[in-house]
């Protein structure tokens, strides 16, 4: 598992190990990492680091600090390195002298050394910059963007919110991040993630001193292949878990035929359909157990997923269907249309836990907000709408987001998918899993994380790079699967 921490927490940690080592021993460390991946950059590119040209773009602070110590050990391997000084009267003094000691020099024409650079090191600002770069470092930043250099990020690229994702101006976009003693969450977290590149790791022994918990997980392989639910030899269809569907209209049958889709690939022994698609169900998936409702009438389920397709309908009557299934005793997931007429109120007061999956724009009205506030902010969006609703939510979008409504309990961030995952009607697939995971007994921030994972895993595997449908994700959950339990 991936574990991040704020930016207070490492900063915490960094002074209670700093107090305990000698005098830029922690600095050495970070800057001693960061050439080797520099130099193991420099390999894969020219097959050498001797006469290598390297940029360093250096601010003031101790990312400043990292990037020309670390530049120095190139220079002193041969590479020619050049200093662009954002601050040259507070540049960190120590690196410096390290640097023109190891034979590297502060730039005379910036343009022309960036322009030649094989490799720019980003150390303009670090983990405690906020608001995007300043104007004096913008021309720098996209000069090295434009020169065709590898940009590699010191800590984090120079201008993303460290602890939230965002990027509220201009900021590097970095090939390669290289980051020191634990991923922070503007590293996972779109949009940042997009300016991070490639993410490097480098231990420097934080770990000892950062909180028991973190603030952040990604789940890995081994992580989501220990928590799928596997049948025993005592199993049958009732004992694995029956999930409740209700989706789809006599204007989008589809989603009742792709919710289902989802839900037979999610591990309950058994799928109730509810709804007016049932035609359309049984014809592609006989296997379901269907039934025209209302949900109360259709039989023992362990868990429900509500909403996707319900459309026009919902007034005139899917609505009762949605209160119906939000006052059952078990827990209940709700997507798409069913989020249309929900209250906190009524969510709050259930005895069964509840599991909310909007996208931007439905996270965007359930808050009241612009769309672009929650594409912008995804963090403090999914947060506000698990406390809002004391529910978990899992944020659909380019970074899926799952949050408890205890904010003590870390926000999971999923790092499967694919941009080609952007299609009608994937939505629908993971409710439909999601929901038939809570039906195999799941907590509801496992369910959704690990529904977002197979979710993401899958449409890799249909996609290969090329167009996939949502019905292909589908057809491919079996061998995300496989591909998780190994």
């Amino acid at each position: 598992m991936r574990i991040a921490y704020s930016v207070e927490s490492v900063r915490n940690a960094e002074r209670e190990l700093m107090g305990r080592l000698p005098d830029g021993t922690l600095m050495g460390r970070a800057a001693n990492g960061l050439a080797v991946v520099c130099a193991g950059l420099l390999g894969d590119l020219l097959g050498r680091v001797y006469g290598a040209r390297v940029a360093v773009l250096a601010g003031s602070g101790d990312n400043g600090g990292d990037a020309l110590y670390a530049a120095a050990r190139l220079a002193r391997r041969g590479a020619g390195v050049s200093a662009v000084l954002l601050a040259p009267d507070r540049a960190h003094a120590g690196g410096l002298a390290a640097l023109l000691g190891a034979g590297g020099r502060v730039a005379e024409d910036p343009v022309a050394v960036l322009a030649a650079a094989d490799l720019v090191l980003d150390g303009i600002t670090g983990i405690g910059g906020h608001g995007g770069l300043r104007p004096d470092a913008v021309a720098w930043a996209r000069a090295a963007r434009e020169s065709g250099a590898v940009v590699v990020a010191v800590d984090l690229p120079s201008g993303v919110e460290a602890d939230s994702g965002e990027v509220a101006g201009e900021a590097v976009r970095a090939d390669v991040t290289v980051t020191f003693g634990t991923y922070k969450p503007g590293l996972l977290i779109d949009p940042a993630h997009a300016y991070a590149g490639a993410v490097r790791l480098v231990d420097i022994g934080l770990a000892p001193y950062l909180p028991a918990v973190p603030e952040f997980e990604a789940l890995q392989h081994e992580d989501v292949a220990r928590l799928l639910p596997m049948p025993t030899g005592e199993s049958d269809k009732y004992r694995r878990g029956v999930v409740g569907v209700v989706a789809g209209s006599a204007r989008y049958p589809g989603a009742a035929v792709l919710a289902v889709a989802g839900a037979l690939h999610g591990g309950a022994g058994a799928v109730r359909y509810v709804g007016p698609g049932g035609d359309a169900v049984i014809a592609r998936f006989p296997e379901t157990l269907v039934h025209e409702g209302p949900p109360s009438k259709a039989g023992r389920v362990q868990a429900w997923a509500v909403g996707p397709g319900l459309g026009e309908s919902l007034e005139a009557g899917d609505g009762q269907g949605v209160a119906e299934v939000l006052a059952s005793d078990v827990p209940v997931l709700v997507d798409a249309d069913g989020l249309r007429l929900l209250d906190p109120a009524t969510v709050r007061r259930r005895s069964a836990p509840t599991l909310l999956t909007p996208h931007a724009g439905e996270a965007a009205a359930l808050l009241g907000v612009p769309r672009e506030e929650v594409e912008s902010g995804r963090l403090t969006a999914v947060r506000e709408l698990a406390s809002r609703y004391g529910a978990t939510v899992l944020l659909k979008g380019s970074t899926t987001l799952v949050a408890a409504p205890d904010h003590d309990v870390p926000v999971r961030i999923n790092p499967t998918g694919t941009p080609w995952l952007a299609t009608a009607g994937s939505g629908d697939i993971l409710s439909g899993l999601s929901g038939a995971l809570l039906a195999t007994g799941l907590a509801p921030r496992d369910a959704a994380s690990v529904a977002a994972y197979l979710h993401g895993l899958s449409a890799r595997l249909a996609s290969r790079g090329a167009p996939v449908s949502a019905l292909d994700v589908a057809a491919s959950l079996p061998e995300a699967w496989r591909n998780v339990k190994g």
